[in-house]
Order: C-alpha cells, then sequence, then structure tokens
C-alpha cells in the first residue's frame, strides 16, 4: 500500500515519544486508524465516549508533562471531545487533538454531520487549524504540536476524512517534536525591586501553586529566608505540602483557616507561579510580588506592585541571594501553630465509630490516604470529592493528585484515572468520585475492563449533588432538583466486570479498601456516605450567614424542617474549625 498522509502523522508521533491515543473510530477517521493498525506501535485506546478521551488525554499529559493525544471522528464525534479539552486547556496540559472531517466538497453546504470544528475548538486550545490539502497537513500537525508543547494547551488539527488516505507527497525520517528547555527569568532591576520590597516587609506570605512543579526546594528556601508561611492553591498541593515546615494549608472556599489567616495578616505577598482565581480572599493595600512564567498573567486577579516574568526555579535561584535572611520566625510560628490545630480538628472529623452508617465523607478519604500506595496517583471528581481530597490526601514528593481544578467539570475522576492507568500501567490509580459524576460517564467502567485498566474507583454515595446544595444552602436557597436516586453502583461495576463491593458502614470499610486495592484489576466501592455534611470555608462571609438563616426558615416552612435537624446532627463536630 502507498505511504499515506496518515502514515506520514502516524510516523511524526511515534518519533516524538506518543505511545497510546484516546477516542473512539468512525468513518471519517478510518484512514488514520488503519495506519495505527498497520504501523502496530501506538496503542488505540478505544473509550466509549469522546469526552472521556479528551480528559484521558489531558490527565496523561498533566501527570507526564509530555504530548498526549485524543482522536475523533466528524461531526458529533469531535464536538463530544470539547469538554475534556476545555480541561486540558484550563490545565495547561499539552494534548493534540486529532479532529476529522466531512469530505472537503462537502463543506458549507450543510452536509449530513458538518459542523465547523475550527472555529468551535478555537477558544479552548493554542492552536486550531484545518488542513485543505495533503501537503498541509505533516506540517499543521507540527505545528500543532509545538505550539502546544510551548504553550502548554490543546493544539488541534482538522483534517478531512479522505486526506487522511492521500498519498503522501514523500516518506522522509520522521522529524520529532519536543518541548524545548529554556532558562527564563526576570532582569536584575526588578529582582532589585522585589528584594527590596521583601526584605522591608515584617509579615510575608507566600502564594504557591502549580507553577512550583519542579521547584519545591527553591520555594521552601525562599519561605526559610524570609520565615514566611506559605499557602499553597490546590494545584499547588502535589509540589508543596511535602517536606514543608512552612505550609499551612489551603485558602479559598475549600481552604482552611490557616491559610486564609496567613493570607489576611500578611504585610506583603509573593506568589509563585499560581493564578488563584477567588479574588476575595486576597490581602488588601499590601505590597505583591508575582512570579509567573506567562507575564500576561500577572496582575489579573490583585494589583501586583513588582511582575517577575521567569519559572519559579530560576526566578527564585535568582531571587535568593538579594533576600535578608531572617531570624524572627514569630509571625510563621504563629500562622503555622494555628495549621497544626486545624490539621489536629480535621483529624478528628475523619474519626467514625464502627457503626456509623452511613459514614462520613471525611472517615472515607482518611481511609484512603492510608492505605493507598506510597506513589499513587488519585483523581477526584468536582465538587465534596475534592474537598476531602483537598484536606485529606497527603501528598509526600511521589503522589500526584489530578482533577478538574480549573475548569470545574463533572464527571472528570474516572476518565482522568483512565489516562493516568493507560501511561503507567504499574502504578496505582485511585479515582474519588461522587456518584452523579460517577454516573455522567458510567460507560468507562467498560472501558476500564476492555482496556484491563487497574484503576480502583471509591464512589461516595450521598444521593445528592451535595456540592450544589451547599451552595444554595450558603445562598439561602432551599435545596430543589438535587436528589439521585442511585443504583447500586457495585452491582453495575459487577456487570461490567470489575471487583466491586458496597459499604454501609464505617467497621467494613477498611477490609473491603484493602481487598480492592489489591486486586489485579479495575475494583469499585460504592461507600454509602453522610449526605449532610457541610465542608465550611475558611471565612464566613454576612452573606452566607444570612443565606443559611434564610435557607433554614424557607425550608422549615416548606415542610422540610427534618432536613434541618439532620444537617445539625451530622455536623455537631464541625462546630469549631478555628
Amino acid at each position: 500500500m502507498a505511504f499515506t498522509v496518515a502514515d506520514a502523522m502516524v510516523s511524526t508521533l511515534k518519533a516524538s515519544g506518543v505511545r497510546r491515543i484516546y477516542g473512539l473510530p468512525g468513518d471519517s477517521l478510518n484512514g488514520f486508524t488503519d495506519a495505527l493498525r498497520r504501523d502496530g506501535d501506538i496503542a488505540w485506546k478505544h473509550v466509549r465516549h469522546e469526552e472521556a478521551a479528551a480528559f484521558a488525554a489531558a490527565a496523561e499529559a498533566g501527570v507526564t508533562g509530555k504530548l498526549a493525544v485524543a482522536a475523533s471522528s466528524c461531526g458529533p464525534g469531535n464536538l463530544h471531545l470539547i469538554n475534556g479539552m476545555f480541561d486540558a486547556q484550563r490545565s495547561r496540559v499539552p494534548v493534540l487533538v486529532i479532529a476529522a472531517h466531512i469530505p472537503r466538497v462537502e463543506i458549507g453546504g450543510g452536509y449530513f454531520q458538518e459542523t465547523h470544528p475550527q472555529e468551535l475548538f478555537r477558544e479552548c486550545s493554542v492552536y486550531c487549524e484545518m488542513a485543505s490539502v495533503p501537503e498541509q497537513v505533516p506540517r499543521l500537525m507540527e505545528m500543532a504540536m509545538r505550539t502546544a508543547l510551548e504553550r502548554d494547551g490543546v493544539g488541534v488539527v482538522v483534517i478531512p476524512g479522505e486526506l487522511f488516505l492521500d498519498r503522501a507527497a514523500s516518506s522522509p525520517r520522521p522529524r520529532p517534536v519536543f518541548k524545548s528547555a529554556s532558562l527564563i527569568r526576570p532582569d536584575d532591576s526588578s529582582l532589585a525591586q522585589a528584594a527590596h520590597i521583601l526584605n522591608t516587609a515584617e509579615r510575608v506570605t507566600i502564594l504557591g501553586g502549580a507553577g512550583c512543579a519542579g521547584a519545591h526546594d527553591e520555594a521552601v528556601a525562599l519561605a526559610a529566608a524570609l520565615k514566611a508561611p506559605m499557602v499553597h492553591s490546590l494545584r499547588g498541593k502535589d509540589f508543596l505540602e511535602y517536606d514543608n515546615p512552612y505550609d499551612v494549608g489551603l485558602t479559598g472556599l475549600i481552604g482552611y483557616s490557616s491559610g486564609y489567616r496567613a493570607m489576611e495578616h500578611c504585610d506583603a505577598l509573593l506568589m509563585l507561579g499560581t493564578d488563584f482565581p477567588y479574588r476575595s480572599f486576597y490581602p488588601e493595600n499590601v505590597p505583591v510580588v508575582q512570579v509567573d512564567v506567562r507575564g500576561e498573567q500577572i496582575g489579573r486577579r490583585t494589583p501586583v506592585d513588582v511582575p517577575l516574568v521567569g519559572t519559579v526555579k530560576d526566578t527564585a535561584q535568582a531571587l535568593l541571594p538579594l533576600l535578608e535572611r531572617r531570624t524572627d520566625d514569630g509571625f510563621a510560628e504563629k500562622v503555622t501553630g494555628h495549621y497544626r490545630r486545624v490539621r489536629a480538628h480535621l483529624d478528628q472529623l475523619a474519626e467514625a465509630k464502627p457503626t456509623d452508617s452511613p459514614m462520613h465523607p471525611q472517615y472515607v478519604a482518611a481511609a484512603i490516604n492510608r492505605l493507598a500506595a506510597r506513589d499513587a496517583v488519585f483523581t477526584a471528581d468536582v465538587g465534596t470529592p475534592t474537598v476531602w481530597a483537598a484536606r485529606y490526601l497527603r501528598m509526600n514528593g511521589e503522589r500526584r493528585l489530578i482533577g478538574s481544578f480549573n475548569h470545574g467539570s463533572m464527571a472528570n475522576a474516572l476518565p482522568h484515572a483512565i489516562g493516568v492507568q493507560a501511561s503507567h500501567p504499574g502504578r496505582q490509580v485511585v479515582a474519588l468520585s461522587g456518584d452523579g459524576g460517577l454516573a455522567m460517564l458510567l460507560g468507562e467502567l467498560i472501558t476500564l475492563r476492555q482496556l484491563d485498566l487497574p484503576v480502583k474507583i471509591v464512589v461516595f454515595d450521598n444521593s445528592a449533588l451535595s456540592f450544589v446544595e451547599l451552595e444554595m444552602t450558603a445562598a439561602g436557597i432551599t435545596t430543589y432538583g438535587t436528589d439521585l436516586q442511585n443504583p447500586d453502583f457495585s452491582a453495575q461495576a459487577r456487570a461490567a466486570g470489575l471487583f466491586a463491593a458496597r459499604v454501609e458502614r464505617a467497621d467494613e470499610l477498611e477490609e473491603v479498601l484493602r481487598a480492592a486495592f489489591t486486586h489485579d484489576g479495575p475494583a469499585l466501592i460504592d461507600a454509602r456516605t453522610e449526605r449532610h455534611e457541610l465542608s465550611l470555608p475558611p471565612k464566613i462571609t454576612l452573606e452566607q450567614l444570612k443565606g443559611f438563616t434564610l435557607f433554614a426558615t424557607r425550608t422549615v416552612l416548606s415542610g422540610r424542617g427534618d432536613e434541618i435537624l439532620e444537617l445539625a446532627k451530622t455536623n455537631l463536630r464541625q462546630l469549631s474549625v478555628e
């Protein structure tokens, strides 16, 4: 058979280190998938929904830092990718999307399954172009790959299906595409300005995020020099929480009061590789120094006095010699002491009586943390599973936590786990799934069995969209439309060929988790958890207090006073979080 455009694409992908592609086949993609079959070195990871393919690619790229690939057929096929593409784009991970298109001659005529993917995907990509002739395809694909890697985002190449089967112009040795390595740091004048602010302040707080990946030691060295408590964002948890005597936890809606107080009482703020979005949690009227490799991101959330464009690692190494090392650690000791008290309180909330049924979700999360492997990768659904993961999963420099933390999509935990497990076959992968999230992409349980991926799923099954209920409660709205009439998820998992069990009582959990974690294959635990558990934010505003009072009044008047009693009964243990 002649060397086709699709063959040339596969050669380039293989030379660039791609070893798997996630997707669903379809007629417009047949030329490409057939080239994969003939080559045999790149695995086709067949999922049951294209959204799962994009999420899986995003998770693989998030853990490896390398290019991951998703592909789909035309029209509805590639439309299904869009949610996972947004997740990858907003998480800033390199993903290539190969979007097949209808025949060129039919474009613009309202043809069967016609869409305009190059327009639809532009908002969730860093590169998105359509090939019109066979000669364009290899070059456009290389540009999409290069842009995705260098700008940490989604590169899209749209290809009318017949182009895959066209004869390639030639079959030269493929040019591999990899991310370049650079040293990026601010100029000396900007560093001097930053050092002046930090040296003259009395109470510096550091806020670190995902940009601290690979810069743990440098970030901690800055904290040690400044005697500064360090608050981390959720995406910074992997990289800053462990081996860090200055860590005081998270701030924000799912954070700790210690993190909030560290921000509230500082007189200078140093931001390291973070675009933390919640403006109400930033300190007011204090000088801010922000480090980010993307200059356009600086100052988006709070006014910044000194912008430092560079990587956290390179910038910290250049800044450290300019800092006056402090001996007074009073501020840091006060806030880290606060954190130790908060941590002890949270750990108390994770204790359980053997007869507790349903279980407190904190207990379930703490048990997962205790029993999971030292190098486990966790994925967490948006909503309360993210809250419990943030508070109870301990990072140690080897573990990772992946979630839709910027895009905030439901149903991410299972497909994220697919991508991590496919790219790390010997590593333990644990998905903390919500009942609502799991149900959205329930068909991907079959993907686990078909691809023989030993993912462990723990379902926080409380028969409600509980984080939505919490938002309603805070706004003073009577909960409505959030009930979930769930099946027995363990029975459905067994029907799909998984090891599965349902846990109703606290004294059953540990044994079942151990069995699932040691099982040689995919496993699902349906854990029945308390519906009315409040995940209190570190700062309770007057509006939230008014909202909760209004909620209580409206709920009683609507004839649902028993819900208020259940809420109070469940949360007596959380009366003090300070």
